[in-house]
């Protein structure tokens, strides 16, 4: 079966004044099925770097990376930015949603940029907006929208272009708790029903729980994975502790 996400023997390492960082050391990861996926660990962990590994952001300095049946490390610098563009998607903490722009034009943006003929790109974002609870809003600018409704433009932006894979590095991270678990359960209502495959990097065991399968980053690599199934925020703090020693 061809993984989803694949990585192996990844290995990142940084040049700091006075000293070296392994960020990422020999990683092994693999997701076969789709579903909301989540990596936790603690500050240093190098579950940051991993997510800009498989995001293209950066570049390994060992190693494999495959996403959606694909060979992302070897990809040229023309290549990379196709891939960035149309075959992953990525949503960050921050909304990074052009202030003098529409939420429908921000979710056109990237198309847009792609040659995207103007009608198909402006029915396909309002497509995307409708479906994330947006219609209403779709013609005002960020700073008419809430914090929730900025993220849920920043992620139908992201889904613009169907990609197989959708990364999420700490989204809720400038959300209150209750807008938090609305985009949580967002997520994981969009991995569900449309087969997509969502990780999401976070250091929160609440944002865990919503997800199906959590692994678990120490010292660069895979310490323990387990399935949520059940398990509340309480009790996916207590396994990944044990992960960590």
């Amino acid at each position: 079966m061809t993984a989803i996400v694949r990585t192996e023997g990844l290995r990142k390492s940084y040049v700091l004044p006075g000293r070296r960082v392994d960020a990422v050391r020999g990683l092994d990861l693999r997701i076969e099925t789709p579903g909301f996926y989540a990596i936790m660990g603690p500050s240093g962990s190098g579950k940051s770097t991993l997510l800009h590994l498989l995001a293209a952001l950066d570049r390994p300095d060992a190693g494999t990376i495959e996403v959606g049946g694909r060979r992302v490390d070897t990809l040229d610098e023309t290549q990379l930015t196709r891939y960035r563009r149309r075959d992953m998607g990525l949503v960050f903490q921050q909304f990074n949603l052009l202030p003098t722009l529409t939420a429908l034009d921000n979710v056109a943006l990237p198309a847009m940029l792609d040659g995207v003929p103007e009608t198909d790109r402006r029915t396909r974002a309002a497509e995307l907006l409708e479906r994330l609870g947006l219609g209403e809003r779709m013609g005002h600018r960020p700073d008419a929208l809430s914090g929730g409704e900025q993220q849920r433009v920043a992620i139908a932006r992201a889904l613009f272009f169907k990609p197989p894979v959708l990364f999420a590095d700490e989204p809720t991270g400038a959300l209150d708790s209750r807008t938090s678990r609305e985009l949580w359960t967002l997520l994981g209502e969009l991995a569900r029903d449309q087969g997509s495959t969502i990780l999401m990097v976070t250091h929160e065991p609440d944002a865990a729980s919503h997800c199906e399968r959590v692994f678990v980053l120490r010292d660069g690599v895979i310490a323990d994975t387990f399935d949520v199934e059940d398990l509340d925020a309480a009790g996916v703090a207590a396994r990944s502790h044990r992960a960590l020693g």
